[in-house]
């Protein structure tokens, strides 16, 4: 039975698959055969790729070099006898890993909503007896049925079908459900288009059917994709790449200047203990505490803000990585589309009409040349509109301001047409009866109803389809004056060729008379003499906010692609409509590709397609992936979204995977960084405003953190190499380096978004956190800080103050020109005074109890007990404010200078 792995089903006879599963389709498998089978092929599930446990998990949370630097801190804290601090630092080491496992645990659940995706009941023929079993008992060779409301249990060739309709959107990206059918198909039909065949994990949403199993578990599409999902890399985020590089930086250079500390300490002379002490607390300033606890904090506060704007984050570092994304690859329907079928076109009495409104919401208005019309004027349109009501069993509801189609999204367009013209559905439907109806079929490509037409002698058979079903049989042009004249077949071909080659979907309308008595009707009775009425031409139209978010997008340096399961056509004319850039004509390539043509393309060329071309349309899982991969391979940070169980490796694998809230599966939810409440684009462009925004104040922070680390550090050295006494001891540095951390910089968290921030271009992912300017400024600072505490520190002991007082006047140097350079770290180039003195509140209040605690520890005598500090004269004070002042006004004009040779160079660039 091995020979059955990796056969083109849909491309064998029938009986040739019959004859190679040892099969029948009147009795099915036996007993022992289907023992047999079950020991040979295994269970119909899908299986779970093993992982790690929870504590081995847990224990990976801490494999990060800024952990490793805290998990030293909290040892030399211990060392010192710290109790306190320690435990602060371990809290903070200890908060972050739990969040971190958290999320992972969260991550792991996605192939188990695979799994469950196939525990259901399938009816089944087994022995010449129908019965009900378990799907995940299925074999290859079971004969299985198939009714409305089924989710099909293993990958199936169908051998009969009746009226069978499956919605296959989680699988192949369709927006619409598949009419199945009999036959053979082409061996290189792709997936979407193998109308054969029944996908497991799709549902079946209206007919019957009946089918050979082919494959089962792993072997079944979604069983590839549940294999993709557990082999596709998860990708670091641009910020984990990022502080890990920093991080390891920091720790070398904390090893390195603690070492010659100690060793410039023992050349000289000096004790052993005093080096060693001297060591720790050059480490303990350098170390940034309150970096993890500011990175994890501004992130949940972006997580929050997102929130606010639909928009929910599963994964902490992917708020700031929606800030570096370059390419946001995005599914059509329900995400750039209304996922509301809507008449925007039609055709009648030789006139052309348009229609305006959004999705199912009746409000709207029809033109013709650009002025609205009264429908009473225009009487086949009229009649038009009214067959698209008769020749239909959608509803339309209004549910808590919200319209709704019960039934097909097709007539539910057609309903909505003729309501934008006023029409009364009810009354219509009332006044002209229906007595009997021919259902859709796939074979006949149409569906015709029978209607009472009151005080005539005749009543109407209307008939809407396929155009070319309907003109088949049409034979006269129906006329407002009731008489028949013979139309010109081709020339409507070509108007409906005209409308689809738009990416529209068409259908066609046609009435005839039948005498009043009749109340039955049958395909012959519509096989000719049909009176041709017109066309409707609908399509799932834009969203109007997600024209304007692609517009934003665009302006910030932001390219969107469109990859979707529909139909080339259609993707390429929502593309047109919503704004998406195309390759210059002279580039060699085209504005859309299909999945068919991307997979005969070679490596080279396909990252080249990627790269240059925005619309992919009929493309599988697999060919999502790839896509995915070649834009990555380019150094791309790429935003993916997705709904369906086809989406979730490529979700899995982008920068950021974005799900769908509403339509979404729970397996792309599971694998997705990010989830939309709305399933609309325009929150994807909010969240990357967001995104931005959060760099920026982890940047901020950054910029605003190390030079107290490195000025502390400085201060140690230049000590040790004077050959004097300590400015400020390790306790001491503890204090500056937790309280001003806590309540001064996690402020900038706070700090709302600068004007301009999506009218910049993205970031590159190759460029490190801190550019030359800004390390230039943070060595600026440290400098400052360094002369500024050291100065006051010498200059107090030369005037006969103790060392407690010398001490705590450096103490409070530190700590003011921290404050002072905090609104200078609000904005990174340009002045406080632009962004909003007072727009963040949070801020002022951190400065107020940040001046009171140091008030605390400079006059309170349990402090100065506990840090070894002393009270200080209002001279004292005088000089600390002067020396931070001053320190102010240095930075805030090397910004200035930075700002202008920018804009300099910019200029010269242009």
């Amino acid at each position: 039975m091995e020979t059955i792995i990796g056969k083109h089903w849909h491309h064998m006879p029938e009986a040739e698959i019959l004859d190679l599963l040892n099969t029948t389709l009147e009795n099915g498998l036996d007993k022992f055969e289907i023992e047999h089978r079950q020991k040979h092929f295994g269970l119909n599930y899908l299986s779970e790729k093993k992982a790690r446990n929870a504590f081995q998990r847990f224990l990976l949370q801490f494999n990060q070099p800024l952990i490793y630097i805290l998990l030293s801190a909290v040892l030399i804290t211990l060392l010192l006898k710290e109790w306190v601090d320690a435990g602060v630092i371990l809290a903070v080491v200890l908060t972050n890993a739990i969040i971190g496992f958290t999320q992972e645990s969260k991550a792991l659940k996605a192939i188990k909503a695979l799994s469950g995706i196939l525990n259901t009941k399938t009816s089944v023929l087994r022995g010449g007896k129908k019965q009900l079993i378990d799907a995940g008992n299925l074999v290859p060779g079971d004969i299985v049925f198939l009714q409305s409301g089924d989710r099909v249990p293993a990958d199936v060739r169908l051998l009969d079908v009746r009226e069978l309709q499956i919605d296959e959107s989680a699988l192949t990206g369709e927006s619409l459900p598949i009419q199945k059918k009999k036959g053979i198909l082409e061996h290189d039909v792709i997936l979407a288009d193998r109308t054969n065949m029944a996908y497991a994990s799709t549902l079946v949403t209206f007919g019957q059917g009946k089918g050979v199993v082919v494959s089962i578990g792993d072997k079944t599409e979604v069983g590839k994709i549940s294999q993709l999902i557990s082999e596709t890399e998860e990708l670091e985020t641009p910020l984990t790449r990022k502080i890990a590089y920093f991080s390891h930086i920091l720790l070398y250079a904390i090893i390195a200047l603690a070492a010659l500390t100690f060793g410039i300490g023992i050349i000289r002379g000096e004790s052993l203990v005093e080096m060693f002490m001297a060591a720790v607390a050059l480490a303990v300033g350098a170390i940034p505490e309150g970096l993890p606890a500011a990175v994890t904090i501004t992130l949940a506060i972006g997580v929050s803000r997102m929130a606010k704007r639909r928009a929910l984050i599963r994964k902490l570092p992917a708020v700031e990585t929606l800030g570096s994304t370059t390419i946001i690859c995005s599914d059509k329907t329900g995400t750039l589309t209304e996922n509301q079928m809507t008449v925007v076109e039609m055709y009648a009495d030789g006139n052309y009409y348009s229609l305006d409104g959004n999705g199912y919401n009746p409000e709207g208005t029809i033109k013709n040349n650009n002025k609205e019309i009264d429908i009473n004027d225009h009487l086949l349109l009229k009649e038009l509109l009214i067959s698209g009501i008769l020749c239909n069993d959608s509803n339309l509801v209004n549910e808590k301001e919200n319209w709704k189609i019960e039934g097909d999204p097709t007539e539910g367009a057609l309903i909505v047409a003729a309501l934008k013209a006023s029409l009364n559905e009810p009354e219509i439907k009332e006044k002209y009866t229906r007595l009997d109806s021919i259902p859709f079929e796939s074979q006949h490509q149409y569906m015709a109803t029978l209607n009472d037409l009151p005080n005539h002698d005749y009543n109407y058979v209307y008939v809407k389809g396929a155009v070319e079903a309907i003109l088949e049989k049409t034979e006269f042009l129906a006329d407002k004056e009731n008489t028949k004249n013979k139309f010109n077949k081709s020339e409507i071909m070509k108007i409906a060729e005209q409308l689809s080659g738009r990416g529209l979907r068409v259908l066609a309308f046609a009435r005839k008379k039948i005498k009043k008595g009749i109340d039955k009707i049958d395909h012959s009775d519509i096989k000719d003499e049909l009176e041709f009425i017109g066309l409707q031409a609908m399509i799932d139209p834009p969203r109007k906010e997600a024209i304007a978010a692609i517009k934003t997008c665009h302006a910030a340096g932001i390219t969107v692609k469109m990859i979707t399961g529909d139909h080339v056509l259609t993707a390429q004319e929502i593309g047109v409509q919503i704004g998406l850039q195309h390759p210059p004509n002279n580039s060699g390539f085209k504005k859309a590709y299909s999945g068919k043509e991307i997979a005969e393309m070679s490596d080279e060329d396909f990252i080249a397609t990627a790269n240059n071309a925005n619309i992919f349309a009929r493309v599988t899982p697999e060919q999502k992936l790839r896509l995915v991969e070649a834009l990555q391979s380019r150094s791309h940070v790429v935003a993916m979204t997705g709904d369906g169980v086809n989406d979730a490796p490529a979700l899995k694998r982008a920068d950021i995977g974005i799900a769908m809230g509403i339509n979404g599966t729970e397996v792309a939810k599971e694998s997705a960084d990010m989830v939309l409440t709305d399933d609309n684009f325009e929150s994807i462009e909010a969240a990357v405003e967001e995104g931005r925004s959060v760099f920026d104040n982890l940047t901020k922070f950054i910029v605003w953190t190390l030079p107290t680390n490195l000025g502390e550090g400085l201060v140690i050295l230049a000590a040790i190499l004077a050959g004097v006494i300590l400015p400020i001891l390790p306790l001491q540095i503890l204090w500056i380096n937790m309280t001003t951390a806590v309540l001064l910089g996690l402020t900038l968290a706070f700090e709302p978004k600068e004007p301009g921030i999506m009218f910049r271009p993205p970031r590159d992912p190759e460029i490190p956190i801190l550019t030359t300017a800004l390390i230039r400024r943070i060595i600026l600072v440290g400098g400052l800080m360094l002369a500024g505490a050291f100065g006051i520190f010498n200059w107090e002991l030369n005037r006969g103050t103790t060392i407690e007082e010398a001490r705590t006047a450096a103490i409070n140097v530190f700590i003011f020109i921290e404050i002072f350079y905090l609104f200078n770290s609000r904005s990174l180039s340009s002045s406080v005074f632009k962004i909003g003195f007072f727009s963040n509140p949070v801020l002022f209040g951190g400065v107020s109890i940040m001046i009171v605690l140091q008030l605390f520890f400079t006059y309170l005598p349990l402090m100065n007990t506990l840090f070894q500090s002393a009270a200080i004269s209002l001279e004292v004070w005088i000089r600390v404010l002067l020396i931070s002042v001053a320190a102010s006004l240095i930075v805030a004009i090397e910004k200035w200078l930075t700002k202008k040779s920018s804009s300099i160079r910019d200029t010269k660039k242009q």
